[in-house]
């Protein structure tokens, strides 16, 4: 594929400005509707500037503009469109030590992880730069025709991949830029040749703003439709709503809790034109403890269980919050090293007040069932918003008599699940729900029952570990994050990895079209120099 051209003009730094102002269709736009603040996550305190909300004006207004940048944006050579996705990595990278003090004021989340999400993020974008001038994404397949085929000739035809159209995203909480404005939603959407409009999540307003820079500048960098990213702040319910039942909006992706997922999902699917909803939502990434592994390493598992459990104060969707094992000693050792590490733990701040609500109510309403046991309590921060390590076990039995025991808690809680023998350990993860992630940690004496537990976990989950802890999602070609319901709403697709540009994009077929209007990466030429499916066998393009 030919190289990316350069911006139209030179790329000014992003201004590492807060304004409180929305970005539509280019336009700064500060709200009319009710205010939003973000808050100091430590302390509670509001933060400046205010958000004032936009209204279904303003949603309007962004959506016509998504519309109107939809096809000059898509019609964008690939190597221009990885281009851009390039510049935006570099303007985010750009905005340093201003974009990672906001995020760690607003989220309590430590500078290191931020820092490192900043470098996540940018070098996801970067990926689906790669994955665009590669080529191999636009699906090109080609029949060509056979006139003198009998009984009836095949007519010439070509098919390739195009974007959907203008997609809504919802920023999620817990990271508030590899999964937020610039996250791998909007990444991928972009990639995938769709404008996007965010609906900027409350807690993290400022991060959003200042991630909203570095794509609008890149923007004007290269000369694009102004449509082509808008950022919209205002009350979830109403504003989501609207911005869902927009009919120029034809996708949408969310990541947060099922009840917000499940709506937006009802939403769109009861529009005149129902469109397709991307919601990651609840996952408690079970873990299999198999009893060789158990008898082999029981304290070094439980230690490397409790960091993987308290990590990001138990805010990531995979952190482990059920955990399956055979009844024995080697699980009491795992319990008493497990308990003793919770107890010791120090707390974190969560998110936001209301999170931290959330997580207290789950795991109170848990750790009330009476089949339930509380094997430790870590320590309750000074914080406005605090998170307690806990850990619970209970029976098999009552799990499978009860499935709300199963249910997400979104916090450094988890709940081991103790098995008469391995045939209720199997019944136990046949009735759950989806999850993102299953792990199995095995000894070699464990190898046939694993086995035949392995084609369960693959009904399950989307990514299946062994001899590791599910939280850490590389973000590469390979990688799926998602998973049957309730993980996701579609378990066919992930929303990291470079496979996730595919929920935005949908094939056509192109019958008896003349040479000069067919795409060109249908073109027997093949000017974008693309892989291609020519009569059934795979035609690289020479190099």
């Amino acid at each position: 594929m030919n190289p990316a051209s350069p911006p139209s003009q030179p790329v000014p730094p992003p201004a590492a400005e807060l304004t409180g102002a929305m970005f539509i269709g280019g336009r700064r736009v500060t709200g009319t509707g009710p205010e939003v603040r973000a808050h100091d996550a430590r302390t509670g305190a509001p933060l400046e500037p205010a958000y004032p909300g936009g209204t279904q004006e303003d949603v309007a207004a962004a959506c016509a503009a998504a519309e109107d940048a939809f096809d000059p944006y898509r019609a964008l050579h690939p190597a221009d469109r990885a281009h851009f996705l390039e510049t935006v990595a570099d303007n985010l990278t750009a905005l340093g030590d201003a974009l990672v003090a906001r995020a760690h004021q607003e989220t309590g989340l430590p500078v290191a992880r931020l820092t490192g999400e900043v470098a996540r993020t940018a070098g996801q974008l970067r990926m689906f730069g790669h994955v665009l001038t590669e080529g191999s994404w636009m699906g090109a397949r080609i029949d060509p025709a056979q006139p003198g085929r009998t009984p009836q000739p095949r007519p010439d035809i070509r098919q390739r991949q195009i974007p959907l159209g203008p997609v809504a995203v919802f920023g999620a909480s817990n990271f508030p830029l590899a999964f937020s404005v610039l996250g791998g939603d909007t990444a991928s959407a972009l990639a995938a040749g769709c404008p996007v409009v965010v609906k900027a999540h409350d807690a993290h307003l400022g991060t959003g703003e200042l991630a909203a820079q570095a794509v609008r500048a890149a923007v004007v960098a290269h000369g694009l439709p102004d449509g082509v990213f808008s950022l919209l702040v205002g009350d979830g319910p109403t504003l989501g709503t609207q911005l869902v039942t927009d009919p120029r909006i034809q996708a949408v992706a969310f990541t947060g809790s099922r009840a917000v997922g499940l709506a937006l999902a009802r939403t769109a699917a009861a529009r005149p034109r129902p469109v397709p909803v991307y919601a990651e939502m609840s996952s408690v990434n079970p873990v299999v403890l198999m009893p060789g592994a158990l008898a082999e390493r029981a304290a070094p598992l439980a230690e490397e269980f409790v960091a993987s459990l308290t990590l990001g104060a138990g805010q990531f969707c995979t952190n482990p919050g059920l955990l399956l094992a055979v009844d024995g000693p080697g699980l009491e050792t795992f319990l008493d090293v497990a308990g003793r590490a919770v107890t010791a733990d120090a707390g974190a701040t969560m998110l936001t007040e209301r999170i931290a609500r959330a997580y207290r109510t789950e795991t109170d309403s848990v750790a009330s069932h009476p089949g339930v046991e509380v094997v430790a309590r870590g320590a309750l921060p000074d914080s406005a918003s605090p998170g307690q390590a806990t850990l619970m076990t209970v029976a098999a039995k009552d799990v499978l008599a009860d499935p709300a025991l199963q249910r997400e808690m979104f916090g450094a809680a988890a709940l081991v699940v103790r098995c008469a023998d391995l045939t209720e350990l199997t019944e136990t993860v046949r009735r759950m729900e989806g999850q993102l992630t299953a792990t199995l940690h095995t000894a070699p004496s464990d190898t046939e029952d694993a086995r035949a537990l392995l084609p369960l976990l693959e009904r399950k989950a989307g990514r299946v570990l062994a001899g590791g802890w599910p939280t850490g999602v590389e973000v590469g070609h390979a990688m799926v994050h998602g998973g049957p319901y309730p993980a996701t709403t579609d378990p066919r697709t992930t929303s990291v990895g470079s496979r996730a540009l595919e929920r935005f994009l949908r094939p056509v077929a192109y019958q008896n079209l003349p040479h000069d209007l067919l795409p060109a990466a249908l073109r027997d030429d093949n000017p974008y120099g693309v892989p291609r499916r020519v009569d059934g066998d795979i035609e690289l393009p020479r190099p």
